[in-house]
């Protein structure tokens, strides 16, 4: 399985307009809207915790910890090494077409035999329905 390198948290719009200029360096925009792309999250408490990686004026790696009410967050998506992050159309992979005379013959449908419902208490007489009552 590949290695997760990351979350995309999205924001409710809400959230977005009242964190306002704070959030804005941190935020990518996307298809789908905008986020921010962190290393990693913790949601364990009223505060979603996310740990970003950044870089300092002169260029030093930087880990910064971003934190914001559990309730602002709209979303979050696990980001993984398969391939570009993102939401769109995806490119359907097939499989080279094997030739005819490799092709296995299908087999026949197994019938499927639903047992009777049997009473859970032995001796017990079947439930009478509408439909057995004398007339």
């Amino acid at each position: 399985m590949n290695e997760t390198q990351g979350y995309a948290v999205f924001f409710f719009p809400q959230a977005l307009e009242v964190l306002g200029e704070a959030i804005r360096p941190y935020l990518l925009d996307g298809p789908v809207g905008p986020h921010v792309l962190c290393r990693e999250i913790d949601t364990g408490g009223a505060f979603i915790e996310m740990t970003l990686e950044g870089r300092a004026s002169d260029g030093r790696d930087l880990s910064l910890e971003l934190m914001v009410p559990g309730n602002m967050v709209r979303m979050i998506v696990s980001a993984h090494g398969e391939g570009a992050f993102g939401f769109g159309p995806r490119v359907v992979r097939t499989a080279p077409a094997a030739s005819v005379a490799a092709a296995p013959t299908p087999a026949a449908p197994v019938p499927v035999v639903v047992p009777e419902p049997t009473p859970a208490v032995p001796d017990t007489p079947a439930p009478v329905t509408a439909k057995d009552k004398p007339e």
